[in-house]
Protein backbone atom coordinates (compact mmCIF):
# COMPACT_ATOMS: atom_id res chain seq x y z
CA UNK A 1 0.00 0.00 0.00
CA UNK A 2 1.55 3.41 -1.38
CA UNK A 3 0.11 6.62 0.49
CA UNK A 4 0.81 10.27 0.52
CA UNK A 5 1.38 12.34 3.91
CA UNK A 6 -1.52 14.21 2.48
CA UNK A 7 -4.20 11.53 2.27
CA UNK A 8 -2.80 10.28 5.99
CA UNK A 9 -3.66 13.35 6.83
CA UNK A 10 -7.37 13.37 5.28
CA UNK A 11 -7.71 10.17 6.78
CA UNK A 12 -6.60 10.39 10.17
CA UNK A 13 -7.97 13.77 10.76
CA UNK A 14 -4.75 15.08 11.60
CA UNK A 15 -2.24 18.14 10.97
CA UNK A 16 0.02 18.21 8.38
CA UNK A 17 3.53 19.97 8.56
CA UNK A 18 5.91 19.32 5.24
CA UNK A 19 5.98 17.60 2.38
CA UNK A 20 1.76 16.76 1.43
CA UNK A 21 3.15 14.56 -1.26
CA UNK A 22 5.70 12.36 0.17
CA UNK A 23 4.83 8.77 -0.36
CA UNK A 24 4.89 5.46 2.30
CA UNK A 25 4.95 2.64 1.25
CA UNK A 26 5.34 0.58 4.84
CA UNK A 27 5.90 0.97 8.20
CA UNK A 28 8.72 1.10 10.33
CA UNK A 29 10.61 1.30 14.16
CA UNK A 30 11.43 4.96 14.53
CA UNK A 31 15.34 3.93 15.50
CA UNK A 32 15.25 1.67 12.13
CA UNK A 33 12.96 3.33 10.02
CA UNK A 34 14.00 4.49 6.37
CA UNK A 35 13.14 6.10 3.15
CA UNK A 36 9.69 5.24 2.48
CA UNK A 37 8.49 4.24 5.96
CA UNK A 38 5.88 5.60 8.17
CA UNK A 39 6.75 5.76 11.63
CA UNK A 40 5.44 7.19 14.89
CA UNK A 41 6.29 9.03 18.23
CA UNK A 42 4.13 8.10 21.41
CA UNK A 43 6.80 7.45 23.98
CA UNK A 44 8.74 10.09 25.06
CA UNK A 45 11.61 7.73 25.21
CA UNK A 46 12.18 7.64 21.98
CA UNK A 47 12.01 11.23 21.29
CA UNK A 48 15.85 11.24 20.40
CA UNK A 49 15.16 9.04 17.28
CA UNK A 50 12.99 11.65 16.17
CA UNK A 51 15.90 13.52 14.91
CA UNK A 52 18.10 11.05 13.24
CA UNK A 53 15.39 8.81 12.17
CA UNK A 54 15.55 8.30 7.92
CA UNK A 55 11.25 8.03 7.75
CA UNK A 56 9.79 9.72 5.09
CA UNK A 57 6.42 10.74 7.54
CA UNK A 58 6.46 10.15 11.53
CA UNK A 59 3.15 10.57 13.50
CA UNK A 60 2.89 12.93 16.82
CA UNK A 61 0.57 13.66 19.38
CA UNK A 62 -0.44 17.42 19.03
CA UNK A 63 1.34 18.50 22.40
CA UNK A 64 5.00 17.26 20.55
CA UNK A 65 7.49 20.33 20.30
CA UNK A 66 10.64 19.40 18.41
CA UNK A 67 13.74 20.30 20.69
CA UNK A 68 15.76 20.27 17.31
CA UNK A 69 14.98 20.66 13.54
CA UNK A 70 13.03 17.14 12.35
CA UNK A 71 13.42 15.99 8.37
CA UNK A 72 10.55 13.48 8.03
CA UNK A 73 6.74 15.18 7.47
CA UNK A 74 5.06 15.50 10.64
CA UNK A 75 1.44 14.03 11.10
CA UNK A 76 -0.19 15.51 14.33
CA UNK A 77 -2.87 13.72 15.74
CA UNK A 78 -4.78 13.39 19.08
CA UNK A 79 -3.88 9.67 20.03
CA UNK A 80 -0.35 8.28 18.61
CA UNK A 81 -0.88 4.92 19.55
CA UNK A 82 -4.64 4.58 18.08
CA UNK A 83 -3.77 6.22 14.74
CA UNK A 84 -1.12 4.17 14.49
CA UNK A 85 -2.65 0.52 15.08
CA UNK A 86 -5.90 1.99 12.41
CA UNK A 87 -3.00 2.50 10.01
CA UNK A 88 -1.35 -1.08 10.55
CA UNK A 89 -4.42 -2.55 10.25
CA UNK A 90 -4.80 -1.27 6.54
CA UNK A 91 -1.33 -1.62 5.62
CA UNK A 92 -2.15 -5.56 7.07
CA UNK A 93 -5.47 -5.75 4.88
CA UNK A 94 -3.49 -5.04 1.65
CA UNK A 95 -0.99 -7.86 2.19
CA UNK A 96 -2.04 -10.97 0.82
CA UNK A 97 -2.48 -13.58 3.89
CA UNK A 98 -2.95 -17.00 4.11
CA UNK A 99 -3.88 -19.81 1.59
CA UNK A 100 -4.46 -19.64 -2.16
CA UNK A 101 -8.79 -18.87 -2.46
CA UNK A 102 -10.24 -22.70 -1.76
CA UNK A 103 -9.34 -25.93 -0.26
CA UNK A 104 -5.71 -27.18 -1.63
CA UNK A 105 -5.96 -30.70 -2.91
CA UNK A 106 -3.32 -31.96 -0.78
CA UNK A 107 -5.72 -30.88 3.17
CA UNK A 108 -7.56 -33.92 3.98
CA UNK A 109 -11.16 -32.40 4.60
CA UNK A 110 -13.85 -35.16 5.76
CA UNK A 111 -16.69 -35.72 3.22
CA UNK A 112 -19.17 -34.94 5.93
CA UNK A 113 -17.21 -31.80 7.36
CA UNK A 114 -19.11 -28.00 6.18
CA UNK A 115 -16.99 -25.47 4.68
CA UNK A 116 -19.44 -22.75 4.16
CA UNK A 117 -18.46 -20.30 1.38
CA UNK A 118 -15.13 -18.94 0.56
CA UNK A 119 -13.11 -20.73 2.95
CA UNK A 120 -9.45 -21.42 2.20
CA UNK A 121 -7.59 -24.30 3.68
CA UNK A 122 -3.63 -24.91 3.06
CA UNK A 123 -1.73 -27.97 2.02
CA UNK A 124 -1.82 -30.78 4.90
CA UNK A 125 -4.42 -29.06 6.68
CA UNK A 126 -7.19 -32.41 8.84
CA UNK A 127 -10.86 -31.28 8.92
CA UNK A 128 -12.52 -34.51 10.68
CA UNK A 129 -16.20 -35.75 10.69
CA UNK A 130 -18.84 -33.30 12.13
CA UNK A 131 -16.78 -30.51 11.87
CA UNK A 132 -18.35 -26.70 10.72
CA UNK A 133 -16.62 -23.93 9.14
CA UNK A 134 -17.91 -20.65 8.90
CA UNK A 135 -17.72 -17.93 6.05
CA UNK A 136 -14.49 -16.70 4.69
CA UNK A 137 -12.62 -18.50 7.05
CA UNK A 138 -8.93 -18.72 6.42
CA UNK A 139 -7.43 -22.22 7.61
CA UNK A 140 -3.79 -22.20 7.06
CA UNK A 141 -1.31 -25.49 6.36
CA UNK A 142 -1.14 -28.17 8.73
CA UNK A 143 -3.98 -27.33 10.75
CA UNK A 144 -5.59 -30.00 12.88
CA UNK A 145 -9.74 -29.74 13.08
CA UNK A 146 -11.56 -32.38 14.88
CA UNK A 147 -14.57 -33.98 15.13
CA UNK A 148 -17.88 -31.52 15.49
CA UNK A 149 -15.57 -28.44 16.44
CA UNK A 150 -17.78 -25.43 15.03
CA UNK A 151 -15.52 -22.97 13.85
CA UNK A 152 -17.44 -19.41 12.82
CA UNK A 153 -16.69 -16.73 10.46
CA UNK A 154 -13.77 -14.64 9.41
CA UNK A 155 -11.60 -16.37 11.38
CA UNK A 156 -7.73 -17.36 10.68
CA UNK A 157 -6.45 -20.19 11.95
CA UNK A 158 -2.53 -19.94 11.77
CA UNK A 159 -0.56 -23.28 10.82
CA UNK A 160 0.23 -26.17 13.08
CA UNK A 161 -2.84 -25.13 15.02
CA UNK A 162 -4.30 -27.86 17.08
CA UNK A 163 -8.15 -27.99 18.10
CA UNK A 164 -9.46 -30.91 19.32
CA UNK A 165 -13.31 -32.79 19.07
CA UNK A 166 -16.25 -30.53 19.99
CA UNK A 167 -14.39 -27.39 20.97
CA UNK A 168 -16.36 -24.04 19.35
CA UNK A 169 -14.29 -20.81 18.55
CA UNK A 170 -16.63 -18.00 17.54
CA UNK A 171 -16.45 -15.12 14.83
CA UNK A 172 -13.54 -12.97 13.89
CA UNK A 173 -11.24 -15.09 16.04
CA UNK A 174 -7.22 -15.16 15.47
CA UNK A 175 -4.84 -18.34 16.79
CA UNK A 176 -1.46 -18.42 16.00
CA UNK A 177 0.96 -21.27 15.05
CA UNK A 178 1.40 -24.38 17.02
CA UNK A 179 -1.57 -23.62 19.40
CA UNK A 180 -3.60 -26.51 21.08
CA UNK A 181 -7.53 -26.21 21.89
CA UNK A 182 -9.08 -28.61 24.07
CA UNK A 183 -6.46 -30.90 25.72
CA UNK A 184 -7.39 -32.56 28.00
CA UNK A 185 -7.05 -30.83 31.36
CA UNK A 186 -4.66 -31.90 34.83
CA UNK A 187 -6.83 -34.27 36.03
CA UNK A 188 -5.36 -37.40 38.10
CA UNK A 189 -6.72 -39.20 41.09
CA UNK A 190 -4.26 -40.74 43.60
CA UNK A 191 -5.09 -44.11 44.48
CA UNK A 192 -3.81 -45.96 47.45
CA UNK A 193 -0.60 -47.23 46.33
CA UNK A 194 0.72 -43.76 45.38
CA UNK A 195 0.01 -44.11 41.38
CA UNK A 196 -2.51 -41.60 39.55
CA UNK A 197 -5.85 -42.03 37.37
CA UNK A 198 -6.50 -40.11 35.02
CA UNK A 199 -9.94 -38.60 34.82
CA UNK A 200 -11.83 -38.60 31.66
CA UNK A 201 -12.29 -34.70 30.40
CA UNK A 202 -15.83 -34.73 28.83
CA UNK A 203 -16.48 -31.03 28.64
CA UNK A 204 -14.84 -28.64 25.58
CA UNK A 205 -13.89 -25.20 25.09
CA UNK A 206 -15.81 -22.26 23.92
CA UNK A 207 -13.67 -19.37 22.69
CA UNK A 208 -15.87 -15.96 21.74
CA UNK A 209 -16.15 -13.44 19.47
CA UNK A 210 -12.86 -11.25 18.67
CA UNK A 211 -10.51 -13.58 20.96
CA UNK A 212 -7.02 -13.38 19.38
CA UNK A 213 -4.47 -16.61 20.64
CA UNK A 214 -0.66 -15.82 20.71
CA UNK A 215 1.54 -18.74 19.46
CA UNK A 216 2.03 -21.81 21.36
CA UNK A 217 -0.98 -20.97 24.05
CA UNK A 218 -2.44 -24.32 25.43
CA UNK A 219 -6.52 -23.80 26.37
CA UNK A 220 -7.07 -27.11 27.90
CA UNK A 221 -10.73 -28.82 28.21
CA UNK A 222 -13.07 -28.71 31.18
CA UNK A 223 -13.68 -32.28 33.05
CA UNK A 224 -17.01 -31.42 32.82
CA UNK A 225 -18.93 -28.01 30.78
CA UNK A 226 -16.21 -25.38 28.84
CA UNK A 227 -13.68 -23.82 29.44
CA UNK A 228 -14.31 -20.47 28.27
CA UNK A 229 -12.51 -17.26 26.66
CA UNK A 230 -15.30 -14.28 26.34
CA UNK A 231 -15.51 -11.80 23.73
CA UNK A 232 -12.47 -10.17 23.12
CA UNK A 233 -9.83 -11.18 25.17
CA UNK A 234 -6.31 -11.40 24.26
CA UNK A 235 -4.04 -14.28 25.18
CA UNK A 236 -0.31 -13.76 24.39
CA UNK A 237 2.15 -16.07 23.22
CA UNK A 238 3.09 -19.42 25.57
CA UNK A 239 0.14 -19.21 27.99
CA UNK A 240 -1.30 -22.36 29.95
CA UNK A 241 -5.03 -21.68 30.62
CA UNK A 242 -6.61 -24.90 32.71
CA UNK A 243 -9.39 -26.69 32.82
CA UNK A 244 -12.76 -24.82 33.55
CA UNK A 245 -10.95 -21.49 33.71
CA UNK A 246 -13.20 -18.89 32.50
CA UNK A 247 -11.72 -15.34 31.21
CA UNK A 248 -13.78 -12.52 31.10
CA UNK A 249 -14.38 -10.24 28.02
CA UNK A 250 -11.71 -8.14 26.81
CA UNK A 251 -8.97 -9.41 29.63
CA UNK A 252 -5.56 -9.37 28.04
CA UNK A 253 -2.99 -11.76 29.65
CA UNK A 254 0.27 -11.67 28.59
CA UNK A 255 3.02 -14.35 27.70
CA UNK A 256 3.91 -17.13 30.19
CA UNK A 257 1.09 -16.48 32.40
CA UNK A 258 -0.55 -19.45 33.50
CA UNK A 259 -3.99 -20.32 35.25
CA UNK A 260 -4.79 -23.16 37.24
CA UNK A 261 -8.07 -25.05 36.94
CA UNK A 262 -11.79 -23.37 37.64
CA UNK A 263 -10.28 -19.73 38.02
CA UNK A 264 -12.89 -17.50 36.89
CA UNK A 265 -11.09 -14.02 35.37
CA UNK A 266 -13.41 -11.05 35.61
CA UNK A 267 -13.78 -8.49 32.29
CA UNK A 268 -10.94 -5.96 31.67
CA UNK A 269 -8.11 -7.97 33.77
CA UNK A 270 -4.61 -7.16 32.50
CA UNK A 271 -2.46 -10.30 33.73
CA UNK A 272 1.86 -9.65 33.20
CA UNK A 273 3.92 -11.97 32.05
CA UNK A 274 4.55 -14.87 33.52
CA UNK A 275 1.89 -14.19 36.59
CA UNK A 276 0.28 -17.40 38.40
CA UNK A 277 -2.84 -17.72 39.30
CA UNK A 278 -3.82 -20.94 41.72
CA UNK A 279 -7.02 -22.46 41.05
CA UNK A 280 -10.55 -22.30 42.08
CA UNK A 281 -10.02 -18.58 42.37
CA UNK A 282 -12.91 -15.53 41.39
CA UNK A 283 -10.55 -12.46 40.11
CA UNK A 284 -13.01 -9.50 40.04
CA UNK A 285 -13.15 -7.10 37.17
CA UNK A 286 -10.53 -4.84 36.34
CA UNK A 287 -7.94 -6.38 38.46
CA UNK A 288 -4.52 -5.61 36.62
CA UNK A 289 -1.76 -7.79 37.84
CA UNK A 290 2.10 -7.01 37.58
CA UNK A 291 4.43 -9.27 35.51
CA UNK A 292 5.89 -12.07 37.64
CA UNK A 293 3.17 -12.01 40.62
CA UNK A 294 1.29 -14.98 42.26
CA UNK A 295 -1.72 -14.94 43.27
CA UNK A 296 -3.42 -17.39 45.70
CA UNK A 297 -6.69 -15.87 46.78
CA UNK A 298 -9.82 -14.37 45.98
CA UNK A 299 -9.73 -10.65 44.67
CA UNK A 300 -12.83 -9.16 45.27
CA UNK A 301 -12.60 -5.58 44.58
CA UNK A 302 -12.96 -4.49 41.02
CA UNK A 303 -9.89 -2.39 39.94
CA UNK A 304 -7.17 -3.75 42.08
CA UNK A 305 -3.73 -3.69 41.46
CA UNK A 306 -1.71 -6.05 42.55
CA UNK A 307 2.12 -6.94 42.57
CA UNK A 308 4.91 -9.71 44.18
CA UNK A 309 4.39 -13.34 45.04
CA UNK A 310 2.17 -13.91 46.91
CA UNK A 311 0.73 -11.02 45.19
CA UNK A 312 0.06 -7.38 47.94
CA UNK A 313 -1.79 -4.47 46.68
CA UNK A 314 0.72 -2.38 44.77
CA UNK A 315 1.27 0.14 46.72
CA UNK A 316 1.91 -1.94 50.03
CA UNK A 317 4.33 -4.93 47.57
CA UNK A 318 6.69 -1.01 46.87
CA UNK A 319 6.88 -0.13 50.40
CA UNK A 320 7.60 -3.36 51.75
CA UNK A 321 9.91 -3.69 48.79
CA UNK A 322 11.84 -0.96 49.85
CA UNK A 323 12.21 -2.15 53.25
CA UNK A 324 13.47 -5.59 52.22
CA UNK A 325 16.71 -3.74 50.03
CA UNK A 326 17.63 -2.42 53.34
CA UNK A 327 17.31 -5.62 55.08
CA UNK A 328 21.37 -6.16 54.71
CA UNK A 329 22.35 -3.04 55.78
CA UNK A 330 20.08 -2.81 58.71
CA UNK A 331 21.62 -6.27 59.79
CA UNK A 332 24.77 -5.06 59.53
CA UNK A 333 24.32 -2.18 62.13
CA UNK A 334 21.86 -4.34 64.13
CA UNK A 335 25.43 -6.61 64.56
CA UNK A 336 27.28 -3.59 65.33
CA UNK A 337 25.30 -2.34 68.25
CA UNK A 338 24.92 -6.11 69.46
CA UNK A 339 28.75 -5.63 69.60
CA UNK A 340 29.04 -1.95 71.21
CA UNK A 341 26.66 -3.22 73.30
CA UNK A 342 28.47 -6.49 74.52
CA UNK A 343 31.82 -4.80 74.60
Amino acid sequence: MQISARQLAELLKGTLEGDPDILVDRPGKIEEATKGCLTFLANPKYESFAYTTNASIMLVSKAFQPRQEIQPTLIRVDDVYAAMAFLMEQFASSVARGPQSGQSPKADIHPEAVLEADVSVGAFAVIEQGAFIGAHTTIHAQVFIGRNVKIGAHVTIHPGVRIYHDCEIGDHCIIHANTVIGADGFGFAPQTDGSYRKVPQLGNVVIEEHVEIGSGATIDRATMGSTVIRQGAKIDNLVMIAHNVQIGAHTAVAAQTGIAGSTVLGAHCMLGGQTGIAGHLNIADGTRIQAQSGVNRNIKEPGSTLYGSPALPYHDFLRAYAVFRKLPDLQKRLDELERSKNS
